[in-house]
């Protein structure tokens, strides 16, 4: 297993895969671990989780750098991210005794009371584009609801995982709760299958969570699953279009592209169409692709050179079909996977612009007849993962938002993004279950009826 820097070719590092023997004795260690762990107070865990915070913070420089290096993450946002965790960590603190606490409930019982109890060893399967903040908002709840926890993270940011692993323990969290599996995909099977891993929460493509649902459901394993999107944001007839054109651009830029919840799909109203394709073309253009050392830079490169490629094929072939590229979609001479901002107009049904994921720095802008038009289109996707609304009518936008368009998430006038304090997942193809907020922590509980009999 080995980390390449994509902006350079060069191997960072490299690292001896676990034998199935090795993976089976840290699941063991975490599960032996847990059962003391689920004793501790509230308060104890929180107590963790905010060293835990206070650690991320004192060492994002070296953490978004180590971010970059293996995967290409700009090193602003690199920083923001290692932020974001110590936030997701300090929240839980804060919040999950609450979410947790026992509710007593009126029944015919003398007393009747619901509590959550943890479950014991959660695995988690981890990919590449948010490195740290992916793992942390499954792995403060996980320690906060008293469970253990067993990362497999994306083999090309082994660095990433094992510098988690560290700073978890170095907050103080007992030695072999939160582990580190240096395991390829391939292996992932029977670490499912192991009768100690009692759930499995999976972030990455929708043919890696059908993988993952199908082992863990044969035995009889929740999943929680957050998985690809073609998040589609609609622009009416009457939304500010500079404001549109910038917030678009940033929402499809965002981590060089790389996003589940990236803005991808900008369905635009007929009457305003040539304007917002006009001042989006320009606000992508202005976006400067370079070093992610550089804090000029506005894209970095793919993660790899295949995932790169990948992408590019995506583009040619819908241009073949009839797409325009008005801007980018030709390969850059040099080192390093980079690919530029492109824009693909004329995008039909039956291109994969129209209907796969885009994994990178191409925006693609279908043209709709009027509102109802647009929702149509909208929902015309496996996909429901996120979506955005630009209308200067706020009542009429969160009406769309709230009733019209089929995701986990819609903002309207912005994009959108996970946010500790709500719920974050998907329906259709994007998956379900959801992380974050008073939801994502009661996920991976045992929600025990408790009561008292009568003695009358």
């Amino acid at each position: 297993m080995k980390s390449t820097n994509p902006a350079t070719g060069e191997v960072v590092k490299t690292y001896e895969e676990m034998s199935p023997e090795q993976a089976a004795q840290v699941i063991q260690s975490v599960d032996e671990r847990q059962k003391s762990w689920r004793l501790t107070e509230f308060s104890e865990r929180a107590q963790v989780l905010n060293k835990i915070a206070d650690l991320l913070e004192q060492d994002k420089e070296r953490l978004a750098k180590l971010a970059g290096e293996e995967m290409g993450k700009l090193h602003r946002e690199g920083i923001s991210e290692v932020e974001k965790c110590a936030w997701v960590c300090r929240y839980y603190a804060d919040n999950g005794a609450d979410f947790l606490a026992d509710e007593v409930v009126e029944t015919d019982m003398e007393k009747s009371l619901i509590t959550y109890q943890p479950i014991g060893v959660v695995l988690a399967v981890m990919p590449w584009n948010f490195p740290y903040w992916q793992v942390f908002r499954f792995a403060a709840p996980t320690l906060m609801a008293g469970n253990g926890a067993v990362l497999k993270h994306a083999s090309n940011v082994c660095g990433c995982a094992l510098a988690i692993e560290e700073i978890i323990e170095r907050g103080g969290a007992p030695k072999n709760l939160f582990r580190t599996l240096l395991l390829s995909s391939s292996k992932m099977e029977k670490v499912i299958e192991n009768p100690l891993v009692r759930a499995v929460t999976l972030t990455g493509s929708t043919k890696a969570g059908k993988a993952v649902a199908k082992t863990a459901g044969a035995c009889l394993k929740k999943t929680v699953l957050e998985l690809g999107g073609s998040d589609p944001y609609l622009v009416l007839a009457d939304a500010d279009i500079s404001l549109a054109a910038q917030r678009c651009a940033k929402g499809r830029l965002i981590n060089s592209g790389q996003s589940c919840i990236a803005a991808k799909r900008f369905i635009v109203v007929e009457e305003v169409y040539d304007k917002f394709v006009e001042a989006f073309k320009e606000e992508l253009a202005s976006k400067k692709l370079g070093d992610p050392d550089d804090p000029d830079t506005d894209i970095g490169p793919q993660a790899s050179p295949d995932l790169r490629d990948e992408l590019h094929q995506q583009v040619k072939d819908s241009v073949a079909q009839g797409a325009k590229c008005l801007l980018g979609g030709e390969l850059p001479e040099g080192p390093g996977a980079y690919y530029p901002a492109t824009l693909l107009t004329n995008v039909t049904e039956g291109m994969p612009a129209y209907s796969e994921e885009l994994f990178g720095p191409v925006a693609v802008v279908i043209m709709a007849t009027d509102e109802k038009d647009a929702v149509r289109i909208a929902n015309d996707s496996c996909f429901g993962l996120g979506g955005g609304v630009f209308t200067k009518d706020i009542e009429r936008g969160l009406k769309l938002a709230r009733t019209e368009i089929d995701s986990g998430a819609v903002t309207v006038n912005g994009p959108t993004a996970s946010d500790p304090r709500m719920p974050f997942g998907g329906v259709k193809e994007s998956g379900y279950g959801r992380e974050l907020s008073r939801f994502g922590i009661r996920e991976f509980v045992n929600i025990k009826a408790v009561g008292v009999a009568s003695t009358l």
